[in-house]
């Protein structure tokens, strides 16, 4: 599978698992939504305290496996280098984040409060690969 297709099905199916490296090399998977921005990187949303980000600072790369609402049938799998964007800067991706998923907000400032207040943060991976490439 070529990368422009797996982020053609991440725009489609948001539900995922993140997989980031702890300190002492192990794998830590957290449940996430994710979306795909303007730049085609992979887009997830996260409190700026959550060990997710904790890691991803000191080993900033990930691998993201998404799947369709049913979870057993199709799914695939992205893996790349992660940036970080941190407020204030990740406010109008975080909007765009939010659009891409579930479409227009009732009240955008409240939805801008709740970032500052939640100190939230936007992970972004550039994928570099992406699977499955065979059935095994």
């Amino acid at each position: 599978m070529d990368i422009a297709e797996a982020l053609d099905f991440l725009r489609q199916h948001h539900n995922g698992v993140l997989a980031t490296t702890r300190a002492d090399g192990k794998a830590q998977m957290s449940p996430v939504n994710a979306a795909v921005d303007g730049a085609g990187r992979v887009v997830i949303s996260s409190r700026e305290t959550a060990y997710k980000v904790r890691q991803l600072r000191a080993n900033p790369y990930a691998a993201y496996c998404g799947f369709t609402e049913r979870f057993y049938g199709d799914w695939v799998q992205v893996e790349g280098p992660v940036e970080i964007l941190g407020l204030p800067d990740a406010m109008e991706p975080l909007v765009d984040y939010y659009r891409s998923i579930s479409g227009e907000h009732p009240d955008w400032a409240d939805y801008r409060a709740a970032m500052v207040r939640d100190q939230r943060v936007l992970i972004a991976i550039t994928p570099l690969r992406a699977g499955p490439t065979r059935q095994g």
